[in-house]
């Protein structure tokens, strides 16, 4: 359940963007255990010479999730790990141009609909 902004390089055909939007949701799901329909995802499209990454010149992604407090070092260790390795296999994306954070919040910062906090009684 993170929100995840997915930022890559404008002009790429819609397969690989899908590949790069699957990759991330199945690595969320299997290395913290987030439920299979709980994707929310938001992804920018960027001209390369505003999408900056310490001088790297070739296929670049970054994202940032914000979720939920909680989840262990090892969970996110596993997630970066899988984000490389998904990312690697299809689109084909160099590991070193993967940057990923993760911002974590408490359960009053989340409203999904209705303007109630769905997490907090």
């Amino acid at each position: 359940m993170p929100l995840v902004n997915i930022y890559l390089l404008k002009g790429k055909p819609a397969a690989y963007v899908k590949a790069v939007a699957d990759g991330v949701n199945s690595a969320v799901i299997e290395t913290m255990g987030f439920p299979a329909d709980d994707r929310y995802q938001i992804i920018h499209e960027v001209a390369s010479e505003r999408l900056e990454y310490q001088g790297r010149t070739g296929d670049r992604v970054m994202m940032s999730l914000i979720m939920r407090g909680g989840r262990p070092d090892a969970a996110k260790k596993a997630f970066y790990r899988k984000v490389a390795e998904n990312l690697g296999r299809d689109p084909g994306i160099d590991a070193a141009n993967i940057l990923i954070t993760i911002t974590e919040n408490s359960d009053i910062d989340w409203s999904f609909r209705d303007g109630e906090a769905q997490f907090v009684p």
